[in-house]
């Protein structure tokens, strides 16, 4: 069978990756398109040799694509960054002098820390709740705002009610702002669709390698704001006096210093790859696959499935735990040493949700001081093997623990 732009790269071991929501593995598409380059790349906009030109029309055809993949819109700017949090911090050096920034507590630090004037709403116990808190909150404030959401969480997989929230943000005048690593996996993202003003995602959880991030959106504040990075490429014209300089506008305003080809490359490679496969049989396979796990996690003594807005809520692959009398960082280990599957236990960089998932009144409080939870995610190149296996072995490092 030929291989696909879209298989996931395999060291060919019996080891089983379900840590895809942490980096998901590099699929061909992304391999092939670094090697194609590796021979013949050269500085991004730095020189006119073949290879120069060669790399700056590869750099800046990957951001056409991307700003594809996210549905920019005339006007928008593409801005590659290292990654989500990257893309986000520099969003938050950009913000006007006094916007206030609306978050839920349900965020990924990401998207948790980087925004001046925070104000923190807690994570709420149902899309409807979301919406009324939101416009109670915002009902408060003046000034410019900023609402930054994530579009699927990176604890339950839960996806939030984003073009519900944004049309409640917008209609106060507020610009929305959508964490959208989590999301862009595993449905196709649109800035409209979503009612974003920006949109961030990481290349490493979009099947790519690590180092490649964008943020895709309004240009105007962007191009108001100070440069992230100052230095070359970032500046257009440089005087003999301190002070004496122009910046460049536009994407290069916020990209100072050599660029990551290889990175934007790779990313804009699977974001092509993943707009010309059929995403919703993608997304059916992914469904049936998040099914049949949650299924199994369900006959497993100890193990409880923990959620903001309950069982029936959509969600991408992923599924935390509480395990009450465990210690999620040791079942983890276990399950690598004894099985080969690679999960992962902790906080997941979210610490405020952790605690209220796994050590609050809901169901699945872990108790013995232990806030942690196990999570489970899977994305291209899961199986049904994959996922049958990391039940049956979860059920046998709980029942051995409590032997």
């Amino acid at each position: 069978m030929p291989s696909s732009p879209l298989d996931v790269i395999s060291d060919g071991s019996d080891f089983v990756h379900l840590d895809y929501a942490a980096s998901a593995p590099c699929v061909r598409a992304a391999a092939d398109a670094v090697q194609d380059l590796l021979p013949r790349y050269g500085s991004v906009h730095r020189g006119t040799g073949v290879r120069s030109q060669a790399s700056t029309l590869a750099y800046e055809l990957a951001r056409d694509v991307v700003a594809e993949f996210a549905g920019a819109r005339p006007g928008d700017t593409v801005i590659f960054t290292r990654n989500t949090t990257d893309a986000l911090n520099l969003l938050a050096r950009a913000l006007p002098p006094g916007t206030t920034t609306v978050q839920f507590e349900g965020e990924h630090h990401a998207n948790l820390l980087p925004w001046p004037n925070p104000l923190r709403l807690p994570a709420p116990a149902s899309p409807d709740d979301a919406v009324a808190v939101l416009k109670l909150a915002l009902d408060a404030l003046t000034g410019p705002v900023v609402f930054t959401v994530t579009g699927a969480s990176n604890v339950t997989g839960e996806v939030w009610p984003v073009r519900a929230l944004a049309d409640v943000a917008h209609s106060y005048g507020a610009r929305v702002v959508v964490d959208a690593a989590q999301l862009a996996p595993h449905v196709p993202v649109d800035l409209d669709d979503l009612g974003a003003d920006y949109l961030a995602f990481s290349g490493h959880k979009l099947y790519a390698p690590f180092g490649a991030g964008v943020l895709v959106g309004r240009s105007d504040w962007l191009d108001a704001a100070q440069p992230y990075l100052a230095g070359g490429g970032a500046s257009a014209a440089v005087g003999d006096r301190p002070g004496d300089l122009t910046w460049a506008t536009g994407p290069a305003r916020h990209e100072g210093g050599t660029p990551n080809l290889l990175g934007a490359v790779a990313l804009a490679a699977v974001c092509e790859a993943l707009a010309v496969a059929g995403r919703a049989a993608l997304h059916e396979h992914e469904q049936r696959l998040l099914a049949r796990l949650r299924s199994g996690l369900g006959e497993v003594p100890g193990a409880i499935e923990v959620s903001l807005f309950g069982p029936d809520h959509p969600r991408v692959g992923i599924v935390s735990l509480a395990l009450p009398g465990h210690d999620p960082a040791e079942v983890a280990q276990r399950l690598g040493r004894e099985h080969g599957i690679g999960v992962r236990a902790g906080q997941f960089c979210a610490h405020p949700l952790v605690r209220r998932l796994a050590g609050g009144d809901r169901a699945g409080a872990c108790g013995d001081g232990v806030t942690g939870l196990l999570r489970i995610s899977f994305g291209l190149g899961s199986t049904e093997h994959d996922v049958d296996r990391a039940v049956t072995a979860l059920a046998a490092v709980l029942r051995a623990d409590r032997t």
